[in-house]
This record gives C-alpha cells, sequence and structure tokens, in this order.
C-alpha cells in the first residue's frame, strides 16, 4: 500500500480526521443515547440506568456496575456477519467498560446497574474508539454523573509512516494499530492498546497523536451535547 509523506490514499493528510458527526438524545425510550458517523462507521448507543441490579451477584454495595454491550449488526460489513456475539465482540465490550469506568461517579449508585448497549450500524475501521466515544455522549446524555467525558482515537503505522485514524483499509493493510481513550481535562488514559510493531519513538508518536486527535473529536462530543440541551 502506497502512502505518501503527506496524502493518504483517501486524500487525508497524516494528522486528518475522517469527517466526523455527533448527535444526542436521540432515542426516546432510553435514558441516554446517541448518533455517531464517523467515516464510514455509523454507530448508535442506547443507555439505561442506573436502575436497581436485580440479579444479586452483580450488586456491589458501594457502587453502581457498568455493563456494555458492543455488538455489530450482520449488515455492518461487506460480507454478512454472522448474528449474535463472537470473541471479537465480547472483548470489546470489557474493553469498552474499562475504559468508560473511570470516568463515571458509580459510588452515587450502589446496588445499581448501567447498561450501555452499542450498535454498529455500518463498519469502517475504528470502531471500538468510535463506540467509546459515543457511549460517552450518550452517559453524559442520560445525566450520570461523570468527573469528564471519555474520548476515543487511534493512530498508527501505514506505509512507514505514523498517521491519525485509520481508515479499514488502511487497519487491515497498516503495519500497526493504537487505539487511545483519554479524559480530555487531565489526559488521563482509560484504554491503550498497541497491535503491530513500531520503535519506541513511533510508539510515541502514535500515542502523542491519537491524544491530539482525542482532543479534536472532544470538541464534537460537547457541541453535540450543547446542541442537545441549548447551552
Amino acid at each position: 500500500m502506497k502512502t505518501s509523506p503527506s496524502v493518504r490514499e483517501d486524500g487525508r493528510a497524516f494528522d486528518e480526521l475522517r469527517p466526523l458527526k455527533i448527535e444526542a438524545g436521540i432515542l426516546e425510550r432510553a435514558d441516554g443515547s446517541s448518533y455517531l458517523e464517523f467515516g464510514g462507521n455509523k454507530i448508535l448507543v442506547a443507555v439505561y440506568g442506573p436502575r436497581e441490579a436485580q440479579i444479586r451477584k452483580l450488586q456491589r454495595p458501594d457502587r453502581a456496575v457498568i455493563r456494555c454491550r458492543y455488538n455489530m449488526a450482520p449488515f455492518s460489513v461487506e460480507e454478512r456477519k454472522r448474528p449474535g456475539p463472537d470473541r471479537r465482540s465480547v472483548e470489546i465490550s470489557k474493553i469498552t467498560a474499562e475504559a468508560l469506568r473511570p470516568a463515571l461517579i458509580l459510588e452515587k449508585f450502589p446496588r445499581s446497574v448501567i447498561d450501555v448497549f452499542i450498535e454498529v450500524l455500518e463498519a469502517e475501521g475504528g470502531t471500538r474508539c468510535a463506540g467509546i466515544t459515543a457511549a460517552s455522549v450518550a452517559l453524559a446524555d442520560a445525566g450520570i454523573p461523570m468527573r469528564d467525558m471519555v474520548v476515543a482515537c487511534a493512530a498508527g503505522k501505514v506505509g512507514d509512516q505514523v498517521v491519525l485514524d485509520l481508515s479499514e483499509e488502511e487497519d487491515k493493510e497498516g503495519q500497526a494499530d493504537v487505539p487511545v481513550a483519554i479524559l480530555p481535562r487531565t489526559r488521563e488514559i482509560t484504554l491503550l492498546q498497541s497491535d503491530g510493531n513500531l520503535t519506541p519513538e513511533e510508539f510515541e508518536r502514535a500515542l502523542d497523536l491519537a491524544v491530539e486527535g482525542c482532543l479534536r473529536i472532544h470538541e464534537v462530543q460537547k457541541e453535540a451535547l450543547r446542541k442537545r440541551y441549548g447551552e
């Protein structure tokens, strides 16, 4: 895959995000919801809770429990996906809950559960980061007390160059992928993964680029909530 120093195959610069759109509060029956379009990704999130955990083993006497379900619709990819959870979706569900947990003030709701449903309607690379970003907006829309939002973005290595926000083709054919989630105010990292081969210097560049991407995406998160609540 050929990538020039300044322009990628989709025409973006190395530090350019794909087009991004976020809306908050689009589902009437959910306590909080959001819709995100990021490049070719289309993701819908619904949040329910906090509500009393009916299963006793889920109850925590000092805090609420957050449960996430990440699911890719059968029609979300070119070759029809088999319905239901697979190993990858179970892993991403767990990772998403862990990335979101540090932002939530769960101790206000003992013996409760907060459910987050992430439905990928169309997938085009970077769905875990897009899902975390959309879920954070839905949690804020639900009125869950939060220390900060959570925003996620990935950087990676394509054609021996470190680039921001890999497309699906770049993710498949590239040399490395570094998904990152942060709390924007403090830049505390809540998710950091690395897949592929990077030198220490390339990893630092990818991390810095991903954090910068997160901060730009966070502005779109805030605008979605301002638009929803007219602030």
